[in-house]
Formats: C-alpha cells, sequence, structure tokens
C-alpha cells in the first residue's frame, strides 16, 4: 500500500479545527513527511506504515508549542485516527489524499 502524496487533514480539538496539509514521500525504502499549517512547515519524524497503519510525530509552535503523535488508519484515499498532544486529550483526524491532475503533481 503506498501512502505517498499530498493529504490534506482535518483535525478536530476542543478548540477548534484545524486543517494542515502533509506531503509524504518514498526515499530511500522509507518514508519521509513534511507538514504544512498555521504559517509553518515541520519535517514528520519516526514515520512508519505498519499495515495499514500510518504513525508519525511532529513538533509544531503554533498555535501553541506542542509535540504532536499521531496514529491513523488509511483506507486507499482517506486516513482517519487520531493526533495526541501530551496529556491533552486525543483529537479526531480524518484526512484525503489529493487526485494527482495528470501533471505528475498533486494539486
Amino acid at each position: 500500500m503506498s501512502v505517498e502524496g499530498i493529504w490534506d487533514l482535518t483535525i478536530t480539538t476542543p478548540v477548534g479545527g484545524l486543517r494542515p496539509t502533509v506531503r509524504i514521500t518514498e526515499e530511500g525504502g522509507g518514508l519521509a513527511g513534511t507538514a504544512l499549517g498555521a504559517g509553518e512547515e515541520v519535517e514528520l519524524t519516526d514515520l512508519a506504515l505498519d499495515g495499514d497503519r500510518l504513525t508519525w510525530r511532529q513538533a509544531v509552535t503554533r498555535p501553541m508549542r506542542l509535540n504532536l503523535a499521531f496514529d491513523l488508519t488509511v483506507e486507499g484515499d482517506r486516513m482517519t485516527g487520531t493526533s495526541k498532544a501530551g496529556r491533552l486529550p486525543a483529537s479526531g483526524v480524518v484526512a484525503r489524499r489529493r487526485a494527482d491532475d495528470g501533471s505528475g503533481t498533486a494539486d
């Protein structure tokens, strides 16, 4: 199963919704990725795919400094799961992979 592509996430938090974008690529036999949201771009760390389970960590500074852990289930061009920030309650995550427009780059 490939998880490569650009994913539009919707994260439902207790203080409102967030809509970051995640780009995942296959590099050197593994996965690499970056997240873009709230005016910052951050690297995804510990990015791993085990069957249909995709996990990663990322550190953000906006809207506040947090270390996030994502745990998602991949179902084709859709992912669902949670994002957890330390002791805060888990937030629901839904993601959709952008369709390729035929130019070799995602929308």
